[in-house]
């Protein structure tokens, strides 16, 4: 049976997805292309060899329309031969084409293939794909949820709620993330996992000085009269600081089988073991990285004490925390090196920046078992289990 691996893995530094920031005048396609440019470079291989290169991209629209990774890809400077497609899981699109790209080795339809991300939110805002005045979710869906969805940033706060979150822990988690980021940065752990561009070397929304004191200060981001009326329960402790920021970043993993790797030389960081993917409440939206760990868990046999890391994406730190209070994970062992909190959620990329980060996380701490999941718009969420070669 074929199996697949990585041999590559690489993000750029996550700039702040605002006017100001440092990736904000780099367009979305040179940036893609910026990390796929590293990624041949870093492997040493011939791109006339890829098979197929397969990305996500949340807002699919303006600079980002138009298949985004095929222009990326020639962009860098790869044979025109080389095919390419986006995929829109929302936020966990690139772990989307992770799975993808995988499956396609498994079954023998690709020798060696990229999965890979992007998102520009300073020049392609969240949203910028519904129009104002736009109903995204027609008459089925209306009729069948007729209470209404609702923005994340509220499903946070439904969820904060239900798991009793306090704002105090929530604040805790975020600070950690911070801390976590900034000393994995001091340490050098991340030099192996990124590409730098010219005026960014480090993440951007780091913030190794932050304090429980000082996001206490921070009012509510998502307080609405209207849904305090209809959801009671709501106690409004969602804020900037406990929720991820908006980013500019990309990413990318370059996935070929066991026989290949070793007929060309690479050498191989993680075999992808198992992947999962499930949907859950569309009102609570967040929560399917709860049945999606259990299903990935249960399909190969593996307990949750057999996994050595975690990487669970910081969307919100109601998002992790609820996810371990329901499944017992010890959180000293997820996110070890800071999370989307501090790093950014450059949405398309987030999917392989985990991935990346992981795979050389697994690398540097002697991990056998690593998993990641990520929390998806809809509700929707992606898992999958990597396994040290």
């Amino acid at each position: 049976m074929r199996d697949a691996v990585i041999v590559e893995a690489v993000r750029t530094p996550i700039g702040k997805g605002k006017s100001n920031g440092a990736l904000a005048h780099v367009h979305p396609v040179q940036l893609l292309a910026h990390t796929l440019g590293a990624l041949v470079e870093r492997s040493g291989i011939d791109p006339v060899l890829i098979d197929d290169v397969i990305g996500g991209t949340v807002d699919q629209v303006g600079e980002q329309a138009m298949n985004t990774t095929r222009y990326a890809v020639l962009a860098a400077g790869f044979p025109e031969s080389v095919p390419a497609t986006t995929v829109d899981r929302q936020c966990g699109s690139s772990q989307q084409a992770v799975h993808f790209a995988a499956q396609g080795v498994i079954s023998g339809a690709y020798d060696m293939v990229v999965a890979c991300g992007v998102e520009s939110m300073s020049r392609v805002p969240m949203w910028s794909n519904v129009p104002a005045g736009k109903d995204p979710f027609g008459p089925g869906v209306a009729a069948r949820y007729p209470q209404g969805l609702v923005p994340q940033g509220i499903s946070a706060e439904l969820i904060a709620a239900k798991w009793s979150l306090s704002r105090e822990r929530m604040d805790e988690f975020a600070v950690s993330s911070h801390h976590r980021a900034a000393a994995a940065w001091q340490a050098g752990l991340f030099d192996a996992e990124t590409a730098p561009l010219e005026n960014l070397a480090r993440d951007e929304s780091v913030r190794p000085g932050s304090t429980p004191e000082i996001l206490a200060g921070l009012r509510p981001a998502y307080h609405d009269p209207a849904f305090a009326e209809r959801f009671p329960q709501i106690e409004w402790n969602v804020t900037a600081g406990n929720a991820s920021p908006v980013n500019d970043g990309a990413s990318a993993v370059l996935i070929t089988s066991g026989e290949t790797a070793a007929r060309l030389g690479l050498r191989p960081l993680a075999r992808l073991h198992s992947f999962a993917v499930t949907g859950s409440d569309p009102l609570l939206m967040l929560t399917g990285v709860v049945p999606a760990t259990e299903k990935v868990l249960r399909r190969v046999g593996l307990t949750l004490g057999d996994i050595d890391l975690f990487e669970v994406n910081e969307a919100f730190a109601a998002v992790v925390l609820a996810w371990q209070q329901e499944t017992g994970a010890d959180l000293d062992r997820v996110n070890v090196h800071g999370g989307a909190i501090a790093l950014g959620h450059p949405l398309g990329a987030s999917g392989t920046r985990l991935t990346t980060t992981l795979v050389h996380a697994m690398r540097q701490r002697g991990a056998r078992y690593g998993l990641q999941t990520m929390c998806e718009a809809g509700g929707l969420a992606n898992a999958m289990i990597l396994e040290a070669v």
